[in-house]
């Protein structure tokens, strides 16, 4: 809104603006969820607006161009950098060249109308590149009927191929549609982890996108801890990286030195079966890469063993006690008590355990934590992305009536709220999430490689049973790597989990978030959803989008990943089959396989004026008609 007004004309101007604007279509939402660094699946599923894209050129163009054509065209809009570069080879003749520009013009100038024809004026030229914002407008807002009109539209194209501008103009209108095909973009949690390119993730993000939020996810939390000085946090990212062959994502993107870090584990671990590294990506491990994922992961478990041990015993309020294990075991480390029972030990690594002080880091374990955590704190590139996150995310998200969280809402078994106590203050429900989005703030605004209840709270958040991102009741990590007995790996879920296919619970959920039970839903990710179960509990009102993005999860979930899309119509699920890679979809033009389901729809096409914008908007009216009564 414009601050100042010269005169009443000026303001009454506004007024009309906004009371228009509040009649406009409502915009496409997308929500996805758990990406964990699939760069180009993501990227895929952004470019063709979880299949809306091809939607809009079907309806666009079916009876003008064939099905390959449109097939062709959609992938142009996708990948236009790519696709200029094959299609312009099949050209001998300058002139034939000529045509296809004019030919491609035309379709995306239709195509860039019919996106941005919910939008008003000022939202569509923030879209478009500045440079062609002049060019492009002229093109869009051409009278076609108007012969003199008709004209001046065919020399505007002329001049854009005489001067060599043709395949800058498709780039740009190309990107300008795939922003406003989906209007705001909501990513429920865990950008990082598993994948190998959550960096290039959070590039396309800033560079390339527009309105946009996240949730953070259990895994974004180690990266924004570590960023914030937790130690703890920044020993499981490291183990987990090493666990998924991931490290060169913090050497070659983030300038983390490891060095000391790989001399010390080849120097005092030998590779052991259960710490060989995973690849998700289905390409064979190089066998030294192999062999110094194995042992920087039994380094950092076994350091990361100690510090949690020691940040266990400084909080009782934690009540983690369960998880400090070092002390339980056996002299000859061949065995270890767990309630009350022993469990022989496979794969131990604990010659760097002190029988004495179990919990105590040797001096260099203490100087390689101490130098890294250094490192994470100073790293521009990962504070620039941290930032990002932290400036457009938050712990839960209410909007348009919707609660939007990553994992769950610790409650008990009767689906009351559970509550937890800190230093002397309870928190449960919203005020829970509330109080962890503070300290995850402040710790990232103060960041400290100094051990304190703050850095310590937001490594709880990874594997707290309080934790609304983890949401178990202990993470069994020692368990999993060093007990063969698979009873002792199950990590118990919150009750949230079971109770969540409850109308009745979901309603209170969104009372208890001050969100209407009649109209609100609540979007989720963080748990794939199993091959033959629902996305869509609840009747209707909890809708569950962790489809399994991350290869490894495709064999447990059936499907490539979830897409949510909110319009003016009501809800739609889109299921995206797998992925292949970026390369090849392009050289075959095989796109995602979209199916979509109507999930929920409207009695009526919602405005922007049955949105939270719609809200802010009126109160601006409000205020200018009070100028205009002064």
């Amino acid at each position: 809104m414009r601050k100042n007004f010269t005169n009443d004309n000026e303001i009454k101007s506004e007024i009309i603006n906004l009371s228009a604007i509040l009649d406009l279509p409502k915009g496409t939402e997308a929500f996805v969820s758990d990406i964990h660094g699939e760069y180009d699946e993501f990227a895929h599923i952004l470019r063709n607006g979880s299949g809306n894209t091809r939607q809009k050129i079907s309806e666009l163009f079916t009876g003008r161009l064939s099905e390959d054509r449109q097939k062709k065209f959609a992938f142009l809009i996708y990948y236009p950098s790519e696709i200029l570069r094959q299609s312009k080879e099949q050209f001998t003749k300058q002139e034939d060249l000529e045509q296809w520009y004019f030919d491609v013009f035309n379709q995306l100038i239709d195509m860039l109308r019919y996106t941005s024809i919910k939008y008003t004026r000022s939202k569509v030229r923030k879209a478009i590149k500045s440079d062609f914002v002049y060019i492009t407008e002229e093109l869009l807002y051409a009278d076609q009927n108007d012969l003199t009109k008709r004209s001046y539209y065919r020399e505007v194209m002329e001049d854009i191929i005489e001067l060599k501008m043709a395949d800058q103009f498709i780039i740009s209108t190309c990107h300008t549609i795939q922003k406003l095909v989906v209007d705001h973009l909501h990513i429920i949690g865990d950008v990082y982890d598993r994948g190998p390119h959550p960096d290039l993730i959070m590039d396309h993000l800033m560079n390339r996108w527009g309105s946009l939020d996240f949730q953070w996810g259990n895994h974004d939390i180690l990266w924004i801890g570590s960023a914030c000085g937790s130690k703890l946090c920044m020993a499981n990212l490291i183990r987990i990286s090493a666990r998924y062959n991931n490290l060169r994502l913090l050497t070659d993107k983030y300038d983390i030195d490891l060095s000391q870090l790989k001399d010390f584990a080849a120097e005092k671990y030998q590779p052991l079966p259960v710490f060989t590294p995973r690849s998700d990506t289905g390409d064979n491990i190089p066998n030294d890469d192999s062999v110094y994922d194995n042992t920087v992961q039994q380094a950092m478990a076994i350091i990361q063993f100690k510090m949690e041990g020691r940040a266990i015993k400084a909080h009782p309020d934690f009540e983690m006690e369960n998880r400090m294990l070092l002390h339980k075991l056996s002299p000859d480390r061949t065995s270890i008590e767990i309630n009350g029972e022993n469990h022989p030990i496979t794969n131990g690594c604990f010659q760097l355990v002190d029988p004495e002080d179990p919990y105590k880091l040797t001096d260099q374990e203490q100087n390689i934590v101490d130098d890294l955590i250094r490192q994470f704190i100073d790293s521009p590139k990962l504070r620039y992305h941290m930032s990002y996150m932290m400036n457009n995310g938050s712990m839960y998200l209410k909007y348009n009536n919707n609660l939007l969280l990553h994992g769950c809402v610790p409650v008990n078994d009767d689906g009351s709220m559970q509550s937890w106590t800190v230093e002397g203050k309870s928190y449960s429900g919203k005020s829970l999430f509330d109080f962890f989005e503070n300290t995850l703030k402040n710790g990232f605004q103060n960041p400290t490689p100094e051990d304190c209840l703050n850095s310590d709270i937001i490594w709880y958040l990874w594997t707290g049973k309080m934790s609304p991102l983890f949401g178990k009741a202990a993470m069994t990590t020692f368990e999993r790597y060093f007990i063969e007995d698979k009873a002792l790996h199950k990590e118990v879920k919150n009750p949230y989990y079971s109770l969540r296919k409850e109308e009745w619970f979901a309603d209170e959920l969104l009372k208890e978030f001050d969100l209407n039970p009649d109209e609100g839903h609540i979007v989720n990710g963080h748990t794939p959803v199993k091959l033959g179960h629902s996305p869509i509990m609840a009747n209707h009102k909890i809708f569950v989008i962790d489809g399994g993005m991350s290869k490894p999860y495709h064999k447990t979930t059936g499907i490539g990943g979830y897409t949510l899309l909110s319009n003016s119509f009501g809800f739609q699920l889109v299921t995206h089959e797998p992925f292949t890679t970026r390369a090849k979809a392009i050289a075959d033009m095989t796109d995602v396989v979209s199916t979509k389901r109507v999930i929920e729809q409207s009695a009526k096409r919602k405005t922007v004026g049955d949105t939270d914008v719609g809200d802010k908007l009126r109160k601006q009216i409000v205020y200018l008609q009070s100028k205009l009564n002064h």
